[in-house]
């Protein structure tokens, strides 16, 4: 016989949630399950923490790097700009050298390497007994100069670039072995192992690699994007200094 107590919940009617205190109730069973980043950092083993923190400062490096050398490139490639168009305009190249030896402003680029020549060019001009082919022997030496330094400019910090890209992964696995380490160790201890007892190392293990990418993704995509920018631009002053090279040789053959 069933009980009072059964037969009047029976016999109550059966009412529906209203939406809004539905919808509620979903978020709120959602929300419990959500991954917080920050406490599952902060109650990780200290292991990886370690090496997240090392991989969020490498990070944090590697982005200072980037928005500098995409402020140095776009710079360097409107300088080039701006002097090929004073250069090809017809302007005098005397009136050129002293605009760029002017003390108020530092040159760099094809403009440090029109200097350069020219200078070299002009200094053993002036000189008694050296003939045109050593002039522009000399001013062709101090352009390869110029120009390796301009070179070596533009691909500072970028090596650093390409070892933070490199490395971060694998970074990323040492926090990831470390954290199953400690997985493996704590279920050793304890006489039943079940999910949740699993769960919360995997998830830091695993924390460490999607860190070690986070970090090594922007770096390796910008270290190929700058690398490709030095490139053209290397091409670019060199294909400059070889037709100065030509103006340069014309003109001693003029003089003599």
């Amino acid at each position: 016989m069933p009980s009072a107590l059964a037969l009047i919940l029976a016999a109550a009617p059966v009412t529906e949630l209203p939406p809004e205190t539905a919808v509620a109730a979903v978020e709120a069973a959602a929300s419990s399950g959500e991954l917080n980043y920050l406490q599952l950092m902060l109650h990780a083993s200290l292991p990886v923490q370690l090496i997240v923190l090392l991989m969020l400062a490498g990070s944090l490096l590697s982005w200072v790097i980037i928005f500098r050398k995409n402020r140095v490139f776009s710079q360097a490639n409107q300088e080039a700009d701006d002097f090929e168009d004073r250069f090809w305009s017809g302007a005098d190249l005397t009136q050129l050298y002293r605009a760029a030896t002017d003390r108020n402003r530092v040159v760099s680029g094809l403009e440090a390497i029109f200097e350069a020549g020219f200078r070299e060019y002009a200094r053993l001009r002036q000189k008694k007994g050296v003939d045109g082919r050593t002039q522009l022997e000399g001013a062709q030496r101090a352009m390869r100069a110029t120009f390796a330094r301009e070179v070596d400019r533009l691909e500072h910090n970028l090596e650093l670039l390409a070892n933070i890209g490199s490395t971060a992964p694998y970074v990323g696995l040492v926090g990831t072995v470390f954290g199953i380490m400690v997985t493996m160790h704590g279920l050793s201890t304890t006489e039943s192992a079940s999910i949740a007892a699993v769960a919360p190392g995997i998830s830091e293990a695993l924390f460490a690699t999607a860190i070690g990418l986070f970090v090594a993704i922007p770096a390796v995509w910008a270290y190929n994007r700058f690398a490709t920018r030095v490139e053209r631009l290397s091409v670019r002053y060199e294909t400059f200094a070889e037709e100065f090279s030509s103006i340069l040789q014309r003109q001693s053959h003029v003089e003599e």
